[in-house]
């Protein structure tokens, strides 16, 4: 049986301008792979809510599961929670949950409750709240739609939050083997060992090292058995090339 699917949303001018790296799509993949979720898709989409809105419905009706991250912040330019409300036809409001959660946090800093702030409590009707042990500011699920923010720390315990609730399936694992020979060279018998293992995943990774070429050739699948044997069968073809 074939592992759930996942899509990544990563919604930010920052992004798209290069004025900020994205670091949560590396985490991400790392722990969706331990927990046997493949990810499938990620898309990065500006703050601009149509296109929000229809990737949201794109990537949620063509996978199991869809992450977001970014936008769901104090200042004006944070959408993300009213497209999720409209990709859903959902009303969205200021809720109590939300605000009592937030309302204690500043409480105990002495800092104001103010308007912007409370627009982190606004969340769309039939949403349920995804824990956030950083800052408190909540994010949210809607359906098959996690919905988080942006800083890497928060989305990461957000990430640890909603795993637990999602279902898995057999954990992808990875091999690789370095051989110093170009990939024209190689391409033949990657070919032939990709058609007899279709249940693997085998990828080619040049490199150009001090003039001589190379490739890290990379096998991943769940069956750890067809595994190594297909690594098995890569190394003896290739052994007078291996370093």
């Amino acid at each position: 049986m074939p592992n759930p699917t996942a899509a990544m949303l990563v919604i930010g001018d920052e992004i798209l301008s290069g004025r900020t790296r994205d670091a949560n799509m590396y985490f991400l993949a790392g722990e969706l792979t331990k927990a046997g979720i493949d990810l499938r898709e990620v898309r990065v989409v500006s703050d601009d809510a149509a296109a929000i809105v229809s990737a949201v419905n794109a990537l949620r009706a063509s996978h199991d599961t869809l992450f977001t991250s970014g936008g769901i912040g104090p200042t004006h330019d944070d959408i993300t929670a009213d497209c999720i409300a409209k990709a859903f036809g959902a009303h969205i409001g200021v809720r109590d949950d939300a605000r009592a959660l937030l309302g204690a946090h500043y409480a105990s800093r002495g800092m104001e409750f103010n308007e912007a702030r409370q627009r982190m409590a606004r969340i769309p009707d039939g949403a349920t709240l995804i824990d956030n042990p950083v800052s408190i500011a909540p994010g949210f699920t809607m359906g098959n739609v996690h919905v988080m923010a942006g800083v890497p720390s928060v989305f990461q315990a957000m990430v640890a939050s909603v795993l637990p609730t999602l279902t898995g399936g057999a954990p992808l694992l990875g091999q690789t083997l370095r051989i110093d020979r170009g990939e024209g060279d190689i391409a033949g018998p990657l070919a032939e060992l990709a058609a007899k293992y279709p249940t693997l995943s085998i990828g080619s990774y040049p490199f150009q090292n001090n003039g001589a070429y190379g490739a890290n050739i990379v096998i991943r699948g769940s069956d750890a058995q067809a595994l190594n044997a297909a690594m098995t069968e890569l190394a003896k073809t290739f052994a007078n090339d291996i370093s």
